[in-house]
């Protein structure tokens, strides 16, 4: 963990080397990651503001995320799932969540939790999950997101934090494969990202209801880095003729080059 010398209650926390999660224990609303804010964005209009929401994370972190809809959303249930025993207690013991959070950590595979969750439980399934800079190729296919599918409520948003650059060998089946599972499917990026000039973060909003595609777009084109939102045609073709995939072909998204998320 890294204090931040601009912000006296800010940290980084790396991962590999490579930037894991930032936080403000002073500050939970101030995301520092570009992602992290488009991920917030879809939250924000998933539903009216202050109202209550269930909420299950895969992938914590220093809980970032969870932190930000403690604060956003007060009253709003929580369960986080994180693999790495040893980095919840690390953030448990130097960053702690404010009193009445409402955030249940449990350690363990996200998938195999993911499974034993009970039907129509969350509002929304957020996935951040990464095996050092890799999502893990469990986490990428079509049986995954039907599990996935079915702990949400009929209106509920899939959100996942993807990560890929040109030709979009991973990303592309990633949006067929979201697809085939859901009826509506919108993605984040940066125009950067996305005309492959750079390797970089993707956000996908995906469910059975249309995702708040104005709202999210009005909240991504005025960030500091700006990002374009794509669906419905547009989407259809960058995804073009890429496959859904199913677990015996699933694969880990792609190293990124290195420096594509240095510090400092």
């Amino acid at each position: 963990m890294l204090p931040d010398v601009d912000r006296p209650a800010g940290w980084l926390l790396t991962v590999d080397g490579a930037p894991q999660s930032y936080v403000d224990l002073g500050d939970p609303e101030y995301l520092e990651f570009e992602y992290v804010r488009r991920l917030a964005f879809a939250v924000d209009a998933a539903a009216p503001a202050g109202r209550a929401l269930d909420v299950l994370h895969l992938g914590g972190g220093a809980m970032t995320l969870p932190r930000y809809v403690a604060a956003t959303r007060p009253g709003s249930r929580q369960e986080v799932v994180e693999a790495d025993r040893a980095l919840a207690a690390l953030v448990a013991e130097h960053l702690p969540l404010a009193p009445d959070h409402g955030v249940t950590i449990r350690t363990g595979d996200a998938r195999d939790l993911v499974e034993r969750e009970p039907a129509g439980a969350y509002d929304l399934v957020v996935a951040d999950v990464f095996g050092g800079s890799r999502v893990p190729a469990h986490l990428t296919s079509v049986e995954y997101l039907r599990s996935a599918e079915r702990v949400l409520r009929p209106d509920g948003l899939y959100l996942a934090n993807l990560a890929d650059g040109a030709p979009f060998a991973f990303l592309k089946p990633q949006l067929a494969t979201l697809a085939a599972v859901f009826e509506h499917v919108c993605l984040l990026a940066e125009p950067g990202v996305l005309r492959g000039r750079r390797f970089g973060n993707a956000v996908v909003v995906a469910g059975h209801r249309e995702p708040p595609v104005a709202a999210m777009a009005r909240r991504a084109a005025s960030d500091a880095f700006p990002a374009r939102v794509e669906h419905g045609e547009s989407l259809r073709k960058f995804t073009g003729a890429a496959r859904p995939v199913h677990d015996p072909d699933a694969v880990r998204s792609p190293a990124p080059p290195a420096g594509a998320f240095s510090v400092g």
